[in-house]
């Protein structure tokens, strides 16, 4: 009761410090809301706000824009649940944020950073009932200080690439299993288009398939970028309710089977018979952490329906990877991501022992991208002397960045230098 107290009294006095209430304000203006995904997660980052009369210029100086983030079920640290937002830029916009001449709105682009969380509109949390990440109530307050209008009425979000995604996706096995999936269909193209599928970590669980598209940035298969290079491809994301290591009794790494894979290969055959214009000759699979298992554990059960394989952060152990095994999965294309420093899937324990077994059996188009450490590829943060976690490798799945083999060297198609991307397009059975 004390503490419930002393966080409220918290909350109360920060408020007041800054001129807000943000939970117990009356209504004030609309606006709407812009989440974009980031190498490190999701981010708010722009806010649209809804203006009483046309307008040709903003000011951003005048805009104060404080939040709120709670929920009623995840754990969100004390410093991270109260805050203030830095806008860096304003201009005159439509409702959806496109920028106008003349226009009813505005639009404030605020400043995003993977060291800011009061930015994130998701929570990762341990909690009974909620574990891994899920969204969590991102209440704003915004307060133009030339007039004292106040906005605090959120009435639409924007998520682009994820609002290209169908999330309606729920498949039932012939075993009683359950799953949600998003996907993406390509314009219309001629002839058939590939099927990208993309196996989500162990914190993206659950039955709100938007969280495996935008925890880790998952969404960017479905980018622009990402379509040039297959030409238009269809991207499957399916989401177990629990975790793909999920043995029934406890977690397997490859030593026992999983409950999921049969049930993920009955959905992709359910989803390329209702779309017939995917390719079988060109079906990609690949996953992070517990969906690199997955996709390492697909390869092995189904070795002749995947042209290509793209695994992060590989969680399958080595010790568990059979000599029957090798034979199975070595004349498949894998391209395999990791780094050194990983502590959650140690390499020593996973990727390299089953890199080096395959290259030992002679597999003829296997490569590893091994990295010291995951950096900020933007160049933002610190470059190269920023680190994330090393476990978080599929930043660079993601963000297309894997360029070199274990050697060192870059991988070439029909001699050419290529990007992970753009080698997996080149595969087909």
């Amino acid at each position: 009761m004390k503490k419930n107290i002393l966080l409220l009294f918290v909350i109360v006095l920060f408020a007041v410090s800054n001129g807000v209430f943000a939970a117990i304000s009356p209504a004030g203006g609309e606006y709407g809301i812009v989440i974009e995904g980031y190498d490190w997660g999701p981010a708010v980052s722009k806010v649209i706000l809804s203006l009483d009369e046309p307008a040709t210029t903003v000011n951003t100086d005048d805009y104060k824009v404080m939040v709120q983030r709670s929920d009623d079920c995840a754990s969100i640290p004390a410093g991270q649940v109260l805050g203030s937002r830095t806008v860096i830029a304003g201009y005159v916009s439509d409702a959806e944020g496109t920028r106008l001449e003349e226009g009813d709105y505005a639009t404030l682009v605020l400043a995003v950073a993977p060291n800011q969380p009061i930015g994130s509109p998701i929570q990762y949390s341990q909690a009974e009932g909620c574990r891994g990440n899920s969204w969590i109530n991102y209440d704003m307050t915004i307060r133009d200080e030339a007039n004292g209008k106040v906005w605090n009425q959120e009435v639409n979000r924007i998520m682009p690439i994820i609002d290209r995604f169908d999330l309606s996706g729920k498949f039932s096995d012939g075993k009683g299993i359950n799953m949600s999936y998003a996907s993406y269909v390509p314009e219309e193209a001629d002839g058939k288009s590939p099927l990208i599928i993309w196996l989500h970590g162990g914190g993206e669980g659950g039955t709100d398939p938007s969280i495996p598209l935008i925890a880790n940035r998952a969404a960017n298969y479905a980018s622009d970028e990402i379509q040039a290079i297959f030409d238009g491809a269809f991207v499957l994301v399916p989401q177990t309710p629990t975790r793909w290591m999920d043995s029934g009794e406890g977690s397997t790494s490859g030593q026992v089977d999983d409950i999921y894979f049969e049930a993920v290969k009955e959905l992709v055959d359910y989803y390329i018979s209702m779309h017939p214009n995917v390719d079988t000759d060109r079906i990609y699979v690949g996953g992070c952490s517990n969906g690199g298992y997955l996709t390492f554990k697909l390869l092995i059960e189904y070795p002749n329906f995947f042209a290509a394989a793209f695994p992060s952060a590989l969680a399958y152990r080595g010790a568990y990877f059979t000599d029957a095994q090798v034979n199975r999965v070595k004349n498949i294309p894998i391209w395999f991501i990791h780094s050194e420093d990983d502590g959650t899937t140690v390499p020593d324990q996973t990727v390299l022992p089953v890199y080096n077994r395959l290259k030992e059996a002679g597999a003829p188009n296997v490569h590893l991208t091994y990295y010291d450490h995951v950096v900020d590829i933007t160049g933002f943060f610190g470059g190269e002397g920023y680190h994330y976690p090393g476990h978080w490798s599929w930043i660079y799945s993601h963000a297309n960045e894997a360029r070199r083999d274990y050697d060192g060297s870059l991988v070439k198609l029909d001699g050419r230098p290529v990007s992970i991307m753009e080698w997996m397009a080149g595969q087909s059975k």
